[in-house]
Protein backbone atom coordinates (compact mmCIF):
# COMPACT_ATOMS: atom_id res chain seq x y z
CA UNK A 1 0.00 0.00 0.00
CA UNK A 2 1.19 3.46 -0.58
CA UNK A 3 0.32 6.93 -0.27
CA UNK A 4 -1.52 9.05 1.93
CA UNK A 5 -3.84 6.11 3.11
CA UNK A 6 -0.48 3.88 4.12
CA UNK A 7 0.81 6.65 6.05
CA UNK A 8 -2.02 6.86 8.28
CA UNK A 9 -2.19 3.11 8.60
CA UNK A 10 1.53 2.85 8.91
CA UNK A 11 1.08 5.56 11.63
CA UNK A 12 -1.43 4.03 13.58
CA UNK A 13 0.41 0.19 13.49
CA UNK A 14 3.88 2.44 15.25
CA UNK A 15 1.37 3.61 18.20
CA UNK A 16 0.02 0.30 18.75
CA UNK A 17 3.35 -1.27 18.64
CA UNK A 18 4.83 1.11 21.04
CA UNK A 19 2.52 0.17 22.86
CA UNK A 20 2.22 -3.22 22.85
CA UNK A 21 5.79 -4.44 22.31
CA UNK A 22 7.18 -7.54 20.97
CA UNK A 23 8.10 -9.55 24.46
CA UNK A 24 6.43 -13.20 25.34
CA UNK A 25 4.47 -11.20 28.42
CA UNK A 26 2.34 -9.06 25.88
CA UNK A 27 1.45 -12.07 23.91
CA UNK A 28 -2.26 -12.59 25.05
CA UNK A 29 -2.79 -14.76 22.39
CA UNK A 30 -0.18 -17.94 21.74
CA UNK A 31 -0.53 -20.86 19.74
CA UNK A 32 1.89 -23.08 18.57
CA UNK A 33 1.07 -26.49 16.76
CA UNK A 34 -2.43 -25.97 16.18
CA UNK A 35 -4.13 -28.98 14.68
CA UNK A 36 -7.46 -28.91 13.42
CA UNK A 37 -9.65 -31.37 11.09
CA UNK A 38 -13.15 -32.92 11.31
CA UNK A 39 -12.68 -36.63 10.83
CA UNK A 40 -9.58 -37.63 8.28
CA UNK A 41 -9.61 -34.06 6.58
CA UNK A 42 -7.12 -31.68 8.12
CA UNK A 43 -8.12 -27.80 7.79
CA UNK A 44 -4.67 -26.83 9.94
CA UNK A 45 -1.49 -28.49 10.16
CA UNK A 46 0.64 -27.24 12.61
CA UNK A 47 0.07 -23.43 12.68
CA UNK A 48 1.64 -21.18 15.28
CA UNK A 49 0.34 -17.23 16.09
CA UNK A 50 1.12 -14.98 18.42
CA UNK A 51 -1.17 -11.63 19.20
CA UNK A 52 0.42 -9.05 20.81
CA UNK A 53 -1.48 -6.72 23.81
CA UNK A 54 -2.79 -3.64 21.86
CA UNK A 55 -2.90 -4.87 18.49
CA UNK A 56 -6.03 -5.42 15.85
CA UNK A 57 -4.96 -9.23 13.88
CA UNK A 58 -7.25 -9.56 11.02
CA UNK A 59 -7.57 -13.05 9.59
CA UNK A 60 -8.53 -14.06 6.36
CA UNK A 61 -8.50 -16.80 4.00
CA UNK A 62 -10.62 -18.72 1.26
CA UNK A 63 -13.77 -20.84 2.18
CA UNK A 64 -12.83 -24.16 3.79
CA UNK A 65 -9.20 -22.82 5.54
CA UNK A 66 -10.69 -22.46 8.88
CA UNK A 67 -10.88 -18.70 9.35
CA UNK A 68 -14.09 -19.16 12.43
CA UNK A 69 -12.74 -22.56 13.52
CA UNK A 70 -9.21 -20.79 14.33
CA UNK A 71 -10.97 -18.45 16.48
CA UNK A 72 -13.79 -20.99 18.03
CA UNK A 73 -10.62 -22.88 18.79
CA UNK A 74 -9.17 -19.91 20.81
CA UNK A 75 -11.82 -19.54 22.95
CA UNK A 76 -12.36 -23.26 23.99
CA UNK A 77 -15.82 -23.86 21.59
CA UNK A 78 -13.73 -26.20 19.45
CA UNK A 79 -11.26 -29.08 20.62
CA UNK A 80 -7.84 -29.32 18.68
CA UNK A 81 -6.60 -32.28 17.81
CA UNK A 82 -3.32 -30.89 18.20
CA UNK A 83 -1.34 -28.47 19.65
CA UNK A 84 -1.30 -25.37 22.12
CA UNK A 85 -3.42 -22.63 22.49
CA UNK A 86 -3.09 -19.87 25.24
CA UNK A 87 -4.71 -16.73 26.13
CA UNK A 88 -3.29 -14.39 28.54
CA UNK A 89 -0.92 -17.24 29.41
CA UNK A 90 -3.70 -19.58 30.17
CA UNK A 91 -4.61 -22.72 27.99
CA UNK A 92 -8.14 -22.79 26.43
CA UNK A 93 -8.36 -26.21 25.32
CA UNK A 94 -7.55 -29.66 27.35
CA UNK A 95 -8.21 -30.43 30.72
CA UNK A 96 -8.64 -26.46 31.74
CA UNK A 97 -10.86 -26.47 35.30
CA UNK A 98 -14.18 -24.60 34.78
CA UNK A 99 -13.75 -21.53 37.18
CA UNK A 100 -10.40 -20.87 35.35
CA UNK A 101 -12.41 -21.13 31.89
CA UNK A 102 -14.90 -19.13 33.39
CA UNK A 103 -12.12 -16.32 34.77
CA UNK A 104 -10.77 -16.31 31.23
CA UNK A 105 -14.27 -15.88 29.22
CA UNK A 106 -14.69 -12.62 31.92
CA UNK A 107 -11.48 -10.74 29.97
CA UNK A 108 -12.65 -11.57 26.53
CA UNK A 109 -15.61 -10.37 24.57
CA UNK A 110 -17.03 -12.22 21.05
CA UNK A 111 -19.33 -10.82 18.42
CA UNK A 112 -20.17 -13.79 16.59
CA UNK A 113 -21.42 -13.51 12.72
CA UNK A 114 -24.76 -11.47 12.31
CA UNK A 115 -24.72 -10.61 15.97
CA UNK A 116 -26.37 -13.72 17.56
CA UNK A 117 -28.94 -11.99 19.39
CA UNK A 118 -31.34 -13.54 21.31
CA UNK A 119 -34.68 -12.96 19.46
CA UNK A 120 -36.86 -13.28 22.76
CA UNK A 121 -34.99 -10.90 24.29
CA UNK A 122 -34.64 -7.18 24.17
CA UNK A 123 -31.06 -5.37 23.28
CA UNK A 124 -30.89 -4.79 26.85
CA UNK A 125 -31.55 -8.24 27.91
CA UNK A 126 -29.20 -9.37 25.00
CA UNK A 127 -26.45 -7.30 26.96
CA UNK A 128 -27.03 -8.21 30.08
CA UNK A 129 -26.70 -12.09 29.30
CA UNK A 130 -22.87 -12.08 30.37
CA UNK A 131 -23.58 -9.68 33.48
CA UNK A 132 -26.38 -12.24 34.38
CA UNK A 133 -23.95 -15.02 33.94
CA UNK A 134 -20.67 -14.06 35.27
CA UNK A 135 -21.88 -11.24 38.09
CA UNK A 136 -24.30 -10.75 41.10
CA UNK A 137 -25.02 -7.43 40.32
CA UNK A 138 -28.23 -5.51 40.90
CA UNK A 139 -31.12 -4.87 38.06
CA UNK A 140 -30.91 -1.28 38.57
CA UNK A 141 -27.40 -1.44 38.02
CA UNK A 142 -27.52 -4.07 34.74
CA UNK A 143 -29.53 -1.26 33.83
CA UNK A 144 -27.33 1.27 33.75
CA UNK A 145 -24.11 -0.73 32.26
CA UNK A 146 -26.58 -1.69 29.09
CA UNK A 147 -27.52 2.19 28.63
CA UNK A 148 -23.81 3.01 28.83
CA UNK A 149 -22.59 0.10 25.83
CA UNK A 150 -25.48 1.26 24.01
CA UNK A 151 -24.45 4.61 23.78
CA UNK A 152 -20.50 3.35 23.20
CA UNK A 153 -21.25 1.36 20.08
CA UNK A 154 -23.92 4.18 19.15
CA UNK A 155 -27.11 3.38 19.26
CA UNK A 156 -29.98 5.39 20.84
CA UNK A 157 -31.06 4.68 24.44
CA UNK A 158 -34.48 3.57 23.23
CA UNK A 159 -32.83 0.94 20.95
CA UNK A 160 -32.63 -0.89 24.73
CA UNK A 161 -36.48 -1.94 24.79
CA UNK A 162 -36.60 -2.95 20.93
CA UNK A 163 -36.38 -7.10 20.08
CA UNK A 164 -33.73 -7.58 17.46
CA UNK A 165 -36.24 -8.15 14.58
CA UNK A 166 -36.98 -4.53 15.14
CA UNK A 167 -33.40 -3.57 14.01
CA UNK A 168 -31.61 -2.57 10.53
CA UNK A 169 -28.72 -4.86 10.33
CA UNK A 170 -25.96 -2.83 11.18
CA UNK A 171 -28.14 -1.66 14.45
CA UNK A 172 -27.81 -5.98 15.04
CA UNK A 173 -24.11 -5.53 14.91
CA UNK A 174 -23.73 -2.94 17.18
CA UNK A 175 -26.41 -4.06 19.58
CA UNK A 176 -23.88 -7.61 19.66
CA UNK A 177 -20.99 -5.26 19.83
CA UNK A 178 -22.25 -4.00 23.12
CA UNK A 179 -23.01 -6.94 24.28
CA UNK A 180 -19.30 -8.32 23.54
CA UNK A 181 -18.09 -5.32 25.87
CA UNK A 182 -20.91 -5.68 28.62
CA UNK A 183 -17.74 -6.99 30.92
CA UNK A 184 -15.21 -4.35 29.76
CA UNK A 185 -12.92 -7.39 28.26
CA UNK A 186 -9.76 -6.27 27.65
CA UNK A 187 -9.66 -8.65 24.28
CA UNK A 188 -12.45 -9.02 21.26
CA UNK A 189 -13.51 -11.28 18.80
CA UNK A 190 -14.79 -10.33 15.72
CA UNK A 191 -16.59 -12.66 12.97
CA UNK A 192 -17.29 -11.44 10.04
CA UNK A 193 -18.36 -7.66 11.15
CA UNK A 194 -19.21 -5.63 8.58
CA UNK A 195 -21.05 -9.04 6.46
CA UNK A 196 -23.71 -8.20 5.30
CA UNK A 197 -23.49 -4.11 5.47
CA UNK A 198 -23.62 -1.75 3.01
CA UNK A 199 -20.38 0.38 2.36
CA UNK A 200 -21.54 3.29 4.48
CA UNK A 201 -22.77 1.10 6.92
CA UNK A 202 -19.26 -1.00 7.17
CA UNK A 203 -17.09 1.97 6.72
CA UNK A 204 -18.88 3.46 9.65
CA UNK A 205 -18.30 0.09 12.03
CA UNK A 206 -14.68 0.14 10.65
CA UNK A 207 -14.58 3.41 11.93
CA UNK A 208 -16.25 2.22 15.32
CA UNK A 209 -13.92 -0.36 16.11
CA UNK A 210 -10.68 1.82 15.61
CA UNK A 211 -12.00 4.41 18.42
CA UNK A 212 -13.21 1.77 20.78
CA UNK A 213 -9.79 -0.03 20.41
CA UNK A 214 -7.68 3.02 20.75
CA UNK A 215 -10.74 4.40 23.76
CA UNK A 216 -10.49 0.70 25.64
CA UNK A 217 -6.74 -0.28 24.79
CA UNK A 218 -8.21 -3.47 23.25
CA UNK A 219 -6.48 -6.28 21.87
CA UNK A 220 -8.61 -7.52 18.53
CA UNK A 221 -8.59 -10.45 16.90
CA UNK A 222 -11.32 -10.03 13.79
CA UNK A 223 -12.13 -12.46 11.13
CA UNK A 224 -13.31 -10.89 7.92
CA UNK A 225 -13.26 -11.27 4.28
CA UNK A 226 -13.83 -7.72 3.86
CA UNK A 227 -10.49 -5.88 1.95
CA UNK A 228 -11.69 -2.82 2.72
CA UNK A 229 -11.73 -3.48 6.62
CA UNK A 230 -8.70 -5.03 6.56
CA UNK A 231 -6.94 -1.35 5.23
CA UNK A 232 -9.31 0.57 7.73
CA UNK A 233 -8.55 -1.23 11.72
CA UNK A 234 -5.92 -3.88 11.41
CA UNK A 235 -2.06 -3.46 12.05
CA UNK A 236 -1.24 -7.03 10.92
CA UNK A 237 -3.24 -10.16 8.97
CA UNK A 238 -3.33 -13.69 9.29
CA UNK A 239 -3.38 -15.69 5.80
CA UNK A 240 -4.81 -18.74 6.04
CA UNK A 241 -3.67 -20.70 3.09
CA UNK A 242 -2.92 -24.54 2.20
CA UNK A 243 -3.37 -25.44 5.80
CA UNK A 244 -0.99 -23.29 7.16
CA UNK A 245 -0.46 -19.29 8.22
CA UNK A 246 0.75 -16.65 6.55
CA UNK A 247 1.42 -13.35 8.94
CA UNK A 248 2.20 -9.84 7.83
CA UNK A 249 1.23 -6.74 6.77
CA UNK A 250 -0.54 -5.49 3.83
CA UNK A 251 2.19 -4.20 2.34
CA UNK A 252 4.22 -7.24 3.06
CA UNK A 253 1.70 -9.53 1.57
CA UNK A 254 1.17 -7.43 -0.97
CA UNK A 255 4.98 -8.98 -1.96
CA UNK A 256 3.74 -12.50 -1.54
CA UNK A 257 3.71 -14.69 -4.13
CA UNK A 258 1.42 -17.39 -3.29
CA UNK A 259 -1.49 -17.53 -5.81
CA UNK A 260 -4.16 -17.39 -3.43
CA UNK A 261 -2.29 -14.43 -1.21
CA UNK A 262 -1.01 -12.20 -4.52
CA UNK A 263 -4.56 -12.40 -6.25
CA UNK A 264 -6.52 -11.17 -2.57
CA UNK A 265 -4.18 -8.44 -1.96
CA UNK A 266 -2.94 -7.34 -5.35
CA UNK A 267 -5.91 -8.35 -7.48
CA UNK A 268 -8.82 -5.58 -8.92
CA UNK A 269 -10.33 -5.62 -5.43
CA UNK A 270 -7.34 -4.88 -3.31
CA UNK A 271 -6.27 -2.31 -5.79
CA UNK A 272 -9.72 -0.63 -5.52
CA UNK A 273 -9.69 -0.96 -1.51
CA UNK A 274 -5.99 0.76 -1.75
CA UNK A 275 -7.14 3.48 -4.30
CA UNK A 276 -10.59 4.18 -1.97
CA UNK A 277 -8.24 4.38 0.74
CA UNK A 278 -5.81 6.75 -0.56
CA UNK A 279 -8.51 9.35 -2.05
CA UNK A 280 -10.75 9.29 1.52
CA UNK A 281 -6.94 10.30 3.44
CA UNK A 282 -6.53 12.97 -0.01
CA UNK A 283 -10.44 14.44 1.08
CA UNK A 284 -9.43 14.45 4.59
CA UNK A 285 -6.41 16.74 3.76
Amino acid sequence: MTGEGENASLLRRVRRAASAGGTAQNHIIRIRGLVNGFGDKIIHDHIDLDVCRGEVLGVVGGSGSGKSVLMRSIIGLIRPKEGDVRVFGEPTCGDIEGSAMRRLEMRWGVLFQEGALFSSQTVAENIQVPLREYTKMSQSLMDEIAEMKLAMVGLPPDAGNKYPSELSGGMKKRAGLARALALDPELLFLDEPTAGLDPISANQFDELINQLQESLGLTVMMVTHDIDTLHAVTDRIAVLVNKKLVLGTIDELRKNQDPWIKDYFSGVRGRAALSAMDLASQEAH
